[in-house]
């Protein structure tokens, strides 16, 4: 009789001691230690994260020589990417190779543009302008969207009819449209052109996260919220949106690349940076004239585009399956 009580009490505790390792496994597949393990593990999204990590960078020391430098490293060690060079040799072809203008030089790896600045340099120093747009119009969107999603998915009712129409009524007008029409009546400056861009992504935050927030609202822990008299506005901030972020992260980190897109058609089309200042768009517009003598002058600001907008995107899907509770379960 006492063997078999003490096998059951061994049995018991071994139960015990499975089901307490079970329960630690499940907890830690949530939270952002778990989210940074699996982007870690997952090859794209290291490779997005060491794309954009690279070209924020490059922004970061751009943005410290131009603004807080005037561009002393710049002009010191290559060509002040502004101002024309004295006595500079225009649209030359990257090193090693010709065109009817000359013969690439080591001094100017890329070739230079129709002015003769260095094409190299101006990538750099216009990358700061991408990141800096891609980020803040980003940032605007999801900030605006996140709140009158929320708001609406939570109240429901009245305010989530009269909120919802509005957001319809932005994501009805066509982007560019909306865009252009938004800068020609406040400017063609870089800080309006950011504004409008997160204007047009208002309606993608705000109809993604609505969408969680309908069935988080009826969710246990609200309700107990709401019995203890916590106000509104503090169980949509610390419940409600926490609770409904995962895939505005996600899509906040997509809509990045595709800001830094949009600018860039709208400098293509003379909105946006202006000149002399560097940015890739620009670039882009103003290799339209040389397309057949220097085609180069026009391939490396797309490259440049391309890059950055496949980085964020890696990064984007790598946190799209961190993120996603189908895999996680």
């Amino acid at each position: 009789m006492g063997t078999s009580e003490a096998t059951t009490e061994t049995v018991r505790k071994q139960n015990q001691s499975d089901h307490q390792e079970n329960q630690e496994k499940i907890e830690a597949r949530v939270g952002w230690r778990y989210t940074l393990e699996q982007i870690r593990r997952d090859t794209t999204a290291r490779i997005g994260l060491y794309i954009i990590g690279f070209i924020t960078a490059v922004a970061i020391f751009a943005w410290i020589d131009a603004k807080l430098l005037d561009y002393a490293i710049a002009s010191r060690f290559w060509y002040n990417p502004v101002n024309d060079p004295a006595n500079a040799r225009i649209l030359l072809p990257p090193v090693g190779t010709e065109n009817t203008f000359g013969s690439g030089m080591w001094q100017y790896p890329l070739g230079t543009d129709h002015r003769g600045r260095d094409v190299l340099v101006r990538l750099v120093y216009g990358s700061r302008i991408a990141i800096q747009v891609g980020i803040v119009s980003t940032g605007f969107g999801l900030i605006c969207g996140t709140l009158v999603g929320a708001v609406a998915g939570y109240h429901g009712g009245w305010i989530d009819d009269a909120l919802m129409r509005i957001v319809e009524t932005l994501y009805a007008i066509p982007f560019l449209v909306l865009v252009i029409a938004f800068m020609a009546a406040f400017g063609r400056d870089l800080t309006f052109a950011m504004i409008g861009v997160g204007i047009t992504t208002i309606p993608v935050f705000a109809r993604l996260i609505r969408s969680r927030v309908v069935s988080v609202r009826e969710e246990e822990y609200i309700e107990a919220a709401r019995a203890a008299g916590v106000r509104d506005r503090n169980i949509i901030l610390r419940h409600v949106i926490p609770n409904s972020f995962a895939p505005v992260l996600v899509q906040a980190t997509l809509q990045v690349g595709i800001s830094i897109l949009i600018v860039a058609g709208l400098s293509f089309l003379g909105f946006g940076a202006q000149p002399p200042t560097p940015s890739w768009g620009q670039m882009l517009s103003q290799s339209r004239g040389y397309m057949l003598p220097d085609p180069w002058f026009s391939l490396w600001p797309g490259i440049a585009i391309l890059i950055t907008v496949i980085g964020f995107n890696l990064l984007g899907d790598g946190l799209r399956d961190a993120l996603d509770p189908r895999i996680n379960n």
